[in-house]
């Protein structure tokens, strides 16, 4: 089997984080065009992930926050963005790596997509398809046919979000579908 030298994979994730980098920067500089909002999924034990330690016992494996009407300050760095969101009342501050993002989605025009994780299995290996343990998995692509609000869990949720189901008129593309075995 060849190998793989240029990695398409990682860059293709590293070209998706860059348009919610993108998209970001935008919204700091000019505020949410027209309906626009977003709903970020993030890992909340990944590497250089802030937020408080009352956020984290409630959320400690995933998160979703939603920009929309109420939040301030966002600060958009290469690495990572900072964004001040009320929870329950209570401000917070959070840093959110972009390597720490697993889901972008965009309801206002049903654009989205989502980043697979690695699951460790008994055996060690990587659970999800076309994962190893020197290869990431693919990312998600969700079509704007197939993508719906609930494509993410709500705000609330602390669980992992579960892949989109197509509802008919696209499909999910999966990078491994392209890949010489």
């Amino acid at each position: 089997m060849p190998v793989d030298h240029i990695r398409y994979d990682i860059l293709a994730q590293q070209a998706l984080r860059g348009v919610v980098r993108t998209v970001l920067v935008d919204v700091a500089a000019k505020g949410l065009p027209g309906e626009h909002h977003f709903k970020i999924t993030f890992a909340t034990a990944a590497p250089g992930v802030r937020l408080s330690e009352r956020m984290r016992t409630q959320y400690p494996e995933t998160m979703t926050i939603v920009l929309q009407h109420q939040f301030w300050d966002l600060l958009v760095r290469d690495d990572a963005f900072e964004v001040g969101l009320s929870f329950g009342g209570v401000p917070e501050r959070l840093v959110i790596p972009f390597e720490a993002i697993t889901a972008f989605f965009d309801p206002s025009v049903q654009f989205g997509f989502q980043f697979e994780t690695i699951e460790a299995e008994a055996g060690g290996e990587g659970a999800a398809a076309g994962a190893t343990a020197d290869k990431p998995p693919p990312m998600r692509i969700v079509p704007p046919e197939s993508a719906t609000p609930d494509a993410l869990p709500a705000p609330a949720a602390a669980k992992t979000p579960e892949p989109a189901q197509p509802t008919g008129g696209g499909e999910v593309v999966r990078l491994d579908r392209f890949r010489k075995k």
